[in-house]
Formats: C-alpha cells, structure tokens, sequence
C-alpha cells in the first residue's frame, strides 16, 4: 500500500517551468534532463510495485536528514520485519563494470551507484536507531530501463537489471508480512522527518521581468498552443485542456516560481502571454479563490 505518494521533486517542477521560459546554460540543461530522466525511471518502478499484492507500506521519494548528511531515498516498501530500499536509475545505453566501478560506454568512470546505495543504508540504519527502530535493511540497485545494458556485469545480487526486474518484484511477493501499528508509525515518522527542499538545490537564478511570459503544453511542454473558446489545443502533440486547467496551472507555477507574489487578474493574463481574456481569467479566479482587499490592491488567495 502506497502511504506517501510520490511527488514532482521542487527543482524538476521548477525547471519545467523555467525551461521553455528562459536560455539555461548547457549545465543547467544537462541537470534538467538528468533530473527528468530519473523521475520517468521512478514512475515507472511505483506502477509496478504498486501492484505487489504481499502486505507492505511504501513510501516514495523520501529526503532526509540524518547528523547532516543529506539522503534520499526512492523507493522504500516496509514488510513487517524487514525494510527493502531501493534505488532507481534509469540509465539508457551502454555501461561497463570493473573492479573499480561502473564506466560508460566511452570508457570514462562514472559515480559508483553501488556506494551511494551503501551511504543511503547506512544512514537509513542510523537513523532508524536514533529513534529506537531496529529493522532489518536490504537494499538493491533497480536498473528499470530496458534499453540499459551493463557489460561483466557482476554476480551481485543488490544489482537488480531491467530482465531481472519482474522476478524481483515477484520475491517481493513472497515476503510473509503482517503489518503492525508498529510499522505504520515507523513508516509515518520517516514521512514526518522529510525535507521539503532540497538543500544543494541547483536552480538558476531567474526574475519575473525576464521571464519569457507564455502558456505551455500540459503534456509535453511545448508552447504552440491553440486556443479556443473553452478548450486549448496543442500543435506539437495534439493535447487538449480545458481553459480554466490551464489559468489555474499559471497560477501554481505562479506560486512556485515566486511564493511572495500576490495573484492578481493581470498577473496571470500576463503570465499566460495575453492570450486567454482578461474577463476569462478574471471569472476562473473569482470561482476559485478568495478576493483579498478592493480595488488596486485587491489579489487572490
């Protein structure tokens, strides 16, 4: 049973917003792409183990802290005596193990997910004791993308590989659990412990003046947008969303991108790049939020 749904990480949702808005510099891009590719691997690993049918708590997209040491967690499933941690990666194409580590296809060395799935045990076992939990660990590497292929891989059995996938998710199955109230407040204090944001955040500094200000693609982002009375169409890859969906999803990257901003009428007419009515909007906001204050002051909330 998923207990804590997982959720666009705040520097991904935020880069989405910038992206189409802004020139990010090719590191900046190269994150958002990274960051990107690693949340579509998530997905994909929650709507399989989402259908695990043996007794479990999973909780998803897990930061924590613990004695300042930052970790995060992908995917956590709690059984009644024992926790499963697991990585996700979604890498594509060809890689290399040696004796030293992991290597792409060109030869160059790359970040040992091995140690970093290590670093994330040992702090989650830490942590688990601090507060008096004393739960057996096994945590494994899922590579979930079926274009990803490891060369000599080794005979390591935390390293799950996209043809192995299934079978693990199918041990899982066999685990005996019955969840107890002691595994739900575990669960539930891990979930409390949390961080909302991302302390080594790498987001580019922006401002709203410069902003490319524009209505984009629910689906892919794009901005070749049609619109229509009540319905927006795109030209890219032909999905339609209601016009209202669209004003209230200006004003969430509204509030994402700038928390102190006051949401007012032509803010959002603005943000949306002048295309739907000012009187459109104004009715869209006025059914769905509080009118705060009169006249030139008044805002939304």
């Amino acid at each position: 049973m998923v207990i804590n749904p997982r959720k666009v990480p705040e520097d991904l949702a935020i880069l989405r917003v910038l992206n189409p808005r802004m020139k990010l510099t090719e590191k900046e891009k190269q994150n958002y792409l990274i960051l990107e590719k690693g949340f579509e691997g998530e997905l994909k690993f929650d709507s399989l183990s989402e259908n695990l049918q043996s007794e479990n708590l999973i909780s998803n997209g897990l930061l924590l802290d613990y004695n300042n040491s930052i970790f995060q967690i992908d995917s956590l499933i709690s059984f009644q005596k024992s926790l499963y941690l697991i990585d996700v990666k979604n890498f594509e194409g060809d890689y290399y193990f040696k004796e030293d580590g992991f290597y792409y296809g060109t030869g160059k060395p790359m970040k040992d997910p091995l140690a970093q799935l290590k670093r994330c045990h040992l702090l989650l076992s830490q942590l688990n004791e601090q507060h008096g939990y004393n739960l057996h660990i096994e945590s494994y590497l899922v590579f979930i993308n079926p274009e990803f292929t490891l060369y000599h891989a080794p005979e390591n059995q935390q390293i799950i590989l996209p043809t192995q996938v299934i079978r693990f998710l199918n041990k899982l199955n066999t685990v005996p659990s019955k969840i107890t109230d002691r595994n739900i407040k575990h669960a539930n204090l891990l979930i409390s412990l949390k961080l909302d944001k991302n302390p080594f955040s790498k987001i580019p500094a922006y401002d709203y003046d410069k902003l490319q200000k524009m209505l984009t693609c629910v689906s892919c982002n794009s901005i070749s947008i049609i619109v229509g009375r009540t319905k927006l169409t795109c030209g890219t890859c032909s999905c339609v969303e209601d016009v209202e969906s669209a004003v209230m999803r200006c004003v969430d990257e509204l509030r994402l991108l700038f928390p102190e901003k006051k949401i007012t009428t032509r803010c959002v007419f603005e943000w949306c790049g002048g295309i739907v009515p000012e009187r459109q909007i104004r009715r869209i906001l006025n059914e769905n939020f509080a009118i705060v204050g009169k006249y030139r002051f008044a805002h939304y909330r």
